[in-house]
């Protein structure tokens, strides 16, 4: 008997399927399309906050980065897309980290962002570098004092009090945003101490599958804002190249002032990007769209050749 199309993806061998699926992930990190990136007002926040400290002394961002490799595809794009933001803004940046395995990653980002700005460690950025966990709460709480006594020295072990950078920086008052960067409940601890105690604002990015966890935090003003898992780091990306980075008709900085208007009618091509780096995460996220589309689409026809079959059984 002729089998009809149901039939055969019933009977279609699986690693068909997975070759289809492979292919549907690795084609658009080779050849990159475009795709439209709705940016949300977690998002907003964060990147409204950090660009309202531009270009002054006594402000800075601490980014504190609380992961391993293994979440290096959701977490990294946006920890670039940040530094890049304060290096293009002018925004004194400072990082640090309780794990070993993130003062690599950490460093990576660093140095990711700043190959095409003329930025000085000590000066525009800042490492504390990596510190034991068991000085974690010590120094999140002796931050709210002096900066320069709960981080006596940075990751080259300079004296953190007299570099130029913390002239004007003292504590969480100077040091008004707080991104954990985690896959974990880390962020809590920032919220507990730094936010409750010491008004500081907290922001986080997180991997997707935490977002579910934080929302409450965020619907109660404990965090400011919030990156999401690629989406969100697709989303920063994009408000980086809309309004930070944006140059005139003549290739000139041109920033402009951060518009909802301005995000929805602009329309910037992946090919338009210069650096790949800077686009990770929206290449990223299409390959995740083909991906779920071509699974949806199989779970689908794999349902309906079920029914199909069982009603044909059924009438035999």
């Amino acid at each position: 008997m002729k089998k009809n199309f149901f039939d055969l993806m019933q009977s279609l061998d699986r690693r068909w399927i997975y070759l289809m699926v492979a292919l549907a992930i690795v084609m658009p990190l080779i050849i990159p399309f475009n795709s439209k990136t709705y940016v949300t007002e977690p998002t907003e926040n964060v990147y409204k906050k950090i660009d309202s400290f531009s270009g002054r002394k006594d402000r800075a961002i601490l980014m504190c980065f609380s992961h391993d490799a293994s979440t290096m595809a959701e977490l990294f794009p946006m920890e670039v897309a940040i530094l890049r933001h304060c290096f293009e803004k002018k925004v004194q940046v400072l990082t640090i980290c309780f794990m070993p395995q993130a003062k690599p990653l950490m460093d990576y980002a660093i140095n990711t962002a700043k190959e095409d700005y003329n930025v000085q460690s000590g000066v525009d950025y800042l490492s504390f570098g990596y510190k034991p966990w068991s000085l974690f709460l010590p120094i999140l709480l002796g931050m709210g004092d002096d900066i320069g006594k709960a981080v006596e020295t940075d990751d080259q072990g300079r004296k953190v009090e007299n570099l130029p950078i913390m002239k004007e920086i003292s504590n969480y008052n100077e040091m008004n945003l707080v991104i954990d960067f985690a896959a974990s409940a880390a962020v809590y601890s920032w919220i507990i101490y730094a936010r409750a105690r010491f008004g500081a604002n907290v922001a986080a990015g997180i991997t997707a599958v935490m977002a579910a966890d934080n929302y409450p935090y965020l619907q109660s003003g404990q965090l400011v804002g919030m990156l999401s898992g690629l989406k969100g780091a697709a989303e920063y990306e994009k408000l980086v190249d809309v309004f930070a980075t944006h140059r005139d008709e003549y290739g000139n900085p041109d920033p402009r002032e951060f518009s909802k208007e301005v995000i929805k009618s602009t329309w910037i091509k992946l090919s338009d990007i210069e650096n790949r780096k800077y686009k990770t995460a929206r290449i990223g996220m299409n390959a995740q769209t083909v991906a779920h589309v071509m699974i949806i689409i199989f779970i689908i026809l794999g349902n309906i050749g079920y029914f199909v079959s069982r009603k044909k059984k059924k009438a035999s």
